[in-house]
């Protein structure tokens, strides 16, 4: 079973954030995880992936989840686990 590419675009101030990746950990599920605050580009990153400014933004294969949707996230995890 391989595990999907995954980045987190977060903010150490978000809830959901936290959350997001409290449930990753949790589940044992390695991600790259990018602060916009401290990382410009990696804000312009997020914008552009989801269309908006609201984090956290799942990237997972390229599927894009914004905020902490736990069915979401598992149904991607799913799909791109092969």
């Amino acid at each position: 079973m391989s595990t999907p590419s995954i980045t987190i675009y977060s903010a150490t101030w978000c809830g959901f954030c936290h959350a997001t990746k409290q449930y990753l950990d949790k589940l044992g599920i390695k991600y790259t995880d990018k602060d916009v605050d401290d990382d410009r580009s990696a804000a312009e990153e997020a914008v552009s992936k989801s269309g908006q400014r609201g984090i956290p933004v799942i990237d997972i294969d390229g599927e894009i989840i914004v905020g902490f949707d736990r069915p979401k996230i598992d149904a991607a995890l799913q799909a791109h686990s092969a």
